[in-house]
């Protein structure tokens, strides 16, 4: 039987750093939700920035339902057959629909100034904004209300395991290691 596990976190807390482990060292299939509503952003002819990302991912929270994009990714893994990853969840539906699908959820994050030091280490388009910017962005993915938008907090709230990155490459892994043990329980 395939393995799922869903991850969820703020932005520039370590999602990637998960899915690198959890790809290169157990062979897992990643799956993207960031790179969905990226490769629909790209679809539409807009630009590629995280409000644009909010705005699509909403949009299609909204007309296809909440948990749409996780269905797509899923129907994907399923086909290609394996552990899958299922990176990025931002809504409750998301984090809550890998739970229903038998899938285990870790959450990452650690404080904000650190996650805005990272994301503008990696130099990617869509985190080019100040501080305030990145801090703002963030509030607008805090949405309890409504199940079409983001809820970055109710996602993590709901997380099986949360793992603060704070610390060396090292110290991360071997949390991770620790959270995929209680996965296999």
């Amino acid at each position: 039987m395939s393995r799922i596990i869903g991850v969820t976190g703020t932005n520039g807390a370590g999602k990637g750093e998960i899915v690198k482990y959890l790809v290169e060292q157990l062979g897992f299939m990643h799956y993207s939700v960031s790179g969905f509503i990226v490769e629909e952003i790209i679809r539409n002819g807009l630009t590629v920035d995280r409000d644009n990302m909010i705005m699509v991912g909403n949009d299609l929270r909204a007309t296809f339902g909440p948990a749409h994009i996780v269905e797509v990714l899923h129907a994907k893994a399923c086909e290609d057959g394996g552990d899958s990853v299922i990176e990025s969840l931002r809504a409750l539906a998301e984090v809550r629909r890998v739970c229903e699908l038998g899938g285990f959820i870790i959450g990452i994050d650690t404080h904000p100034r650190l996650r805005y030091e990272r994301i503008r280490a990696r130099r990617s388009a869509k985190d080019a904004v100040s501080f305030d910017e990145f801090i703002a962005q963030e509030r607008s993915e805090i949405n309890p209300d409504d199940p079409t938008k983001q809820d970055l907090r109710g996602a993590l709230k709901e997380a099986d395991v949360i793992i603060t990155n704070d610390g060396s490459f090292e110290e991360l892994y071997e949390m991770l290691d620790h959270a995929l043990t209680k996965a296999r329980r």
